[in-house]
């Protein structure tokens, strides 16, 4: 017979090794067994598969195997009793196992594919969240600090971009009523910020620029005046030079004025002269004042007088306002005078009237001989400048030369109240010294010299850090007070 040509086909080699029904028909005599199984049938192939081929000369008689138990109804296998010789398709796995295993795995595989793929899902959406919060937090921070180098340097922003608000008022939009004062000495620059105080003018700077850039320099004559508020420049000038504008007779004492700038004030609006409102001051029990001077007693307030009246009328007036004042806040008689030099240095001390009555805490607090942080010492700017005759230099800091001269206003040298009142307080410095806000502290600073804000603080460390965030402020900005 030719040979017959190699099958590639491994399937169709495996299933031509199958047995048939002939070749599995029982011996003459024997019973037929029950037809096998199909799980039997696969078996019986791959046994016959890896069976060794034999001759008809081999007349060994094969052993039967012992029997093993199957499920259902599966024949037993046949086992040779010798071992062949190995040949390479012993080693392979049966079709139907191949075919078991693969779809097994390819199964396998998906699952765990689907596993991997849920857990990358679950990171895929962590790190997004991730990302998302730091994003977050890098816009957040970009936006607080824009805020605050605009708050700090919104002034040179606008200028090197070009976005200067105007500094002027426009004419015509006019409203409510001003009151302005001009004192003897009084320049170009001061009344703007007299102005701008008063809510005349839009900027501190207007009114100055203003008479720059006209080449003006009006002659200003002392005295209260009538304006209104939100003029322009150009319109504040037209009414300081008008005579009407100016009341006679009337006297505006701001708060926190010491005695010597409120009888400048008094002269310049009342037409008495100086000479006469000192030599009226001279002498305290007439007006049944047992301090030694009337510091602290003039009290602050717009005063308008009848022609004729005497300087010593005029003082008496601003006494017994103090009075009303101090017998309001419900003070002792014996305690005025100490009440009035701590509502004093309130009224120096303090920019912001709600913090009135955390700076009077501060000043006890300071003052308990037992603090072994204070030792009774105070400690107060005001008093030291007021003892050295710089209280009306405008700053908030003192001079090395204050700090250092020996009189009895010198707090940092000390301990305890000074002699006196410093300045002239209104009625919130007087009810805040008699209430002051209960708090631990010991310290204060106010570190924005244009909005007011003051931190307080217990500890000498804590009261370091706000001294150098004024410090910055102050760096930052160019500001007359610092």
């Amino acid at each position: 017979m030719p040979d017959t040509p190699p099958n590639d086909d491994e399937f169709a080699d495996l299933f031509s090794t199958l047995p048939t029904p002939r070749e599995q028909a029982p011996a003459s005599g024997e019973e037929a067994p029950v037809p096998p199984s199909r799980r039997a049938a696969r078996e019986a192939a791959a046994a016959a598969n890896a069976a060794p081929a034999t001759t008809p000369s081999d007349t060994s008689t094969p052993t039967a195997a012992p029997a093993s138990a199957r499920a259902g109804n599966e024949a037993a296998e046949p086992r040779p009793a010798a071992a062949a010789p190995e040949s390479p398709v012993a080693h392979a796995a049966p079709a139907h196992q191949q075919l078991d295993a693969l779809f097994s795995a390819e199964a396998h595989s998906d699952r765990g594919h689907g596993n991997r793929h849920d857990r990358d899902r679950r990171k895929s959406r962590i790190a997004g969240w991730v990302i998302f919060g730091v994003i977050l937090a890098i816009l957040g921070g970009i936006v607080g600090g824009g805020f605050s180098v605009w708050n700090t340097y919104e002034d040179k922003i606008r200028a090197f971009m070009g976005w200067e608000e105007p500094k002027d008022y426009e004419d015509g939009i006019a409203e409510g009523d001003a009151t302005v004062t001009i004192v003897t000495g009084d320049t170009g620059s001061t009344i703007s910020t007299s102005l701008f105080q008063a809510g005349v003018t839009k900027t501190d700077t207007a009114f100055y620029d203003y008479l720059i850039k006209t080449g003006q320099n009006p002659d200003f004559q002392p005295g209260v005046y009538a304006l209104k508020q939100k003029m322009s420049s150009a319109a504040a000038l037209k009414a300081l030079e008008d005579p009407t504008s100016r009341r006679e007779n009337t006297a505006q004492l701001p708060e926190g004025l010491t005695m010597n700038s409120t009888l400048t004030r008094l002269a310049d609006g009342t037409g008495i002269p100086l000479a006469d409102l000192q030599a009226a001051v001279a002498d305290p029990s007439q007006y049944g004042v047992s301090a030694t001077t009337l510091e602290g007693w003039l009290f602050p307030a717009t005063y308008t007088f009848d022609p004729g009246t005497t300087a010593q009328q005029v003082i008496k007036t601003l006494v017994d306002r103090t009075v009303t004042s101090l017998d309001k806040a419900g003070v002792p008689s014996d305690q005025r005078e100490r009440i009035l030099t701590v509502a004093s240095i309130i009224q120096r001390e303090a920019r912001f009237t709600a913090d009135f009555y955390k700076v009077s805490r501060v000043i006890e607090n300071r003052l308990d001989p037992n603090n072994e942080e204070t030792h009774g010492l105070l400690q107060m700017d005001s008093t030291a400048q007021y003892g050295y005759n710089e209280i009306n230099k405008g700053t908030a800091s003192s001079s090395a030369e204050a700090l250092a001269n020996d009189n009895p206003w010198n707090t940092y040298l000390h301990p305890g109240l000074p002699i006196g009142p410093i300045a002239n307080p209104g009625d919130l410095a007087i009810d805040a010294a008699m209430h002051p806000a209960d708090g631990p502290w010991l310290y204060f600073v106010t570190v924005n010299l244009d909005t007011g804000e003051t931190i307080f603080s217990t500890t000498y460390a804590e009261h370091e850090k706000a001294v150098a965030q004024w410090q910055q402020w102050c760096a930052a900005n160019d500001s007359a007070d610092c």
